[in-house]
C-alpha cells in the first residue's frame, strides 16, 4: 500500500479511541486529524478520557483537537467517521461533497440506496456503487458505511453458509458487550449481575442489514438477500466480545463436518491481496465444547481481534439445520478494524486519492 493520510471524525469517543490505537501502529495510514465537538480546540491527550489499554499514543496526544469541517481534513485521503447517528447524518455529506472519501460506523447512512455497506471479505464488489452515488449525489468525493457490530460477526458466518450450502432462515440470540453501548453506556446498577433483554432498534439493524450485506448489485442499489433472520439482542455485563447463538436452516442437507469445513476455508479478497489489517484466517474454528468465550476468544487471529471466531457446531433439528456459536470484537471487527480494512481495499482498487 501508498501511505494514506487519515482525519478521525469522533475521535474522542470510545470508538474513535479504538482507531487512534489502532491506527497508531499502522504500517501506511497515518492518523494526522482528529476532529471533535466540545472538545475541539484541546489537546487530544487532554481532551479524551482514554479507555484502551495502555496510554494516549504520543503522537495524538499532542495533537490540537479540530472542529468537524472538511476544511480540516483537507490533503487527507480518508476520513474515518466514529460519529453518533445523529451527528453523522448531517456532517457526513459534508465531507463528501467536498470531494473527501468517508468511512463511517455509524447508521445514518447504511441503508441509502447508493451507499454501500461493506465488509471487505464479504461484499467488496459492493463498492462499485460509489461510481452511481458520485453522479447522483453530485459528489466529488464519496461515502462508504460499514455495518452495525452485531451484523458484523454474523454475516462474515453466514457468507460461506450461503455459498456452500443455500442457507434460507438463520434464527439468533445475541449476548452483546457493553462497549457496544459506547461510553459512559450502560448505567452499572442496570448492568451488574444483570441481563438486559432489549437494545433499542438493534434487532430491526441487524435483520435489514444482513440482508444487505449478503444482497446482490442490482439497478444502482442492492438487492437483499432471501435470507429469513429472526434476531434476539441482549446487553450483558462483558466489556469487549459480542457472543452469538445461530441456528440455520439449509435448503438441503448439511453435516456439520462440512459446515466447519466451509467455515474454516472461507477466505475474501483481503486475504487474497494480504492487505495488512486482513487476518490470515477470517473465521476460526474451535472444537472444544465450552469456547468460543468473549474473554478468550475476542482479540484471536493474525490480526489481533479481526477474525470471528465460531464453535459448537452441531446438528440442529433435522438433517438440514445446524446450529453453533460465534464471537467477534465488536469494536475492532465490528468497528474501528473494519473501516480500516475497507480503507485498505478502497486504495488498492483505486478508491481514494486526493
Amino acid at each position: 500500500m501508498k501511505g494514506l493520510q487519515a482525519a478521525l471524525l469522533g475521535s474522542t469517543g470510545a470508538v474513535g479511541q479504538r482507531y487512534v490505537s489502532m491506527l497508531s501502529a499502522h504500517p501506511s495510514i497515518r492518523l494526522e486529524v482528529l476532529m471533535g465537538g466540545r472538545s475541539a480546540g484541546e489537546r487530544y491527550g487532554k481532551a479524551a478520557r482514554w479507555l484502551q489499554a495502555g496510554g494516549v499514543p504520543d503522537e495524538a496526544a499532542s495533537k490540537k483537537v479540530l472542529t468537524s469541517d472538511p476544511r480540516n481534513a483537507e490533503g487527507c485521503d480518508v476520513v474515518f467517521s466514529a460519529l453518533p447517528a445523529e451527528a453523522a447524518a448531517a456532517l457526513e455529506p459534508k465531507f463528501a461533497k467536498s470531494g473527501l472519501c468517508v468511512i463511517s460506523e455509524a447508521s445514518a447512512h447504511r441503508m441509502d440506496r447508493d451507499v454501500p455497506l461493506v465488509i471487505p471479505e464479504v461484499n467488496p464488489g459492493h463498492l462499485a456503487l460509489l461510481e452511481t452515488q458520485k453522479k447522483r449525489r453530485g459528489w466529488r468525493g464519496s461515502l462508504v458505511a460499514t455495518p452495525n457490530c452485531t451484523a458484523t460477526g454474523l454475516a462474515m458466518v453466514m457468507k460461506p453458509l450461503l455459498d456452500d450450502f443455500q442457507l434460507d432462515r438463520a434464527v439468533v440470540t445475541t449476548m452483546q458487550a457493553v462497549s457496544g453501548a459506547g461510553f459512559p453506556g450502560v448505567p452499572s446498577l442496570l448492568i451488574t449481575e444483570n441481563v438486559i433483554p432489549y437494545i433499542k432498534n438493534e434487532e430491526e439493524k441487524v435483520a435489514v442489514e444482513s440482508k444487505k450485506i449478503l444482497g446482490t448489485l442490482a439497478d444502482g442499489g442492492v438487492a437483499g438477500s432471501n435470507v429469513e433472520v429472526a434476531i434476539s439482542c441482549n446487553r450483558v455485563p462483558v466489556i469487549d466480545g459480542h457472543l452469538e447463538t445461530f441456528y440455520g436452516e439449509f435448503a438441503r442437507e448439511v453435516e456439520p463436518d462440512g459446515v466447519k469445513d466451509s467455515l474454516s476455508a472461507f477466505r475474501g479478497l483481503p486475504q487474497k491481496l494480504r492487505l495488512p489489517s486482513a487476518p490470515e484466517r477470517p473465521i476460526i474454528v474451535r472444537d472444544e465444547p465450552d469456547r468460543p468465550q468473549p474473554r478468550l476468544d475476542r482479540l484471536s487471529g493474525s490480526v489481533a481481534g479481526m477474525s470471528v471466531v465460531v464453535g459448537r457446531v452441531r446438528r440442529g433439528l433435522g438433517n438440514n439445520s445446524v446450529q453453533l456459536t460465534l464471537v467477534s470484537h465488536n469494536t475492532i471487527r465490528g468497528a474501528a478494524g473494519t473501516a480500516i480494512l475497507t480503507a485498505e481495499l478502497m486504495e488498492k482498487q483505486g478508491h481514494l486519492g486526493r
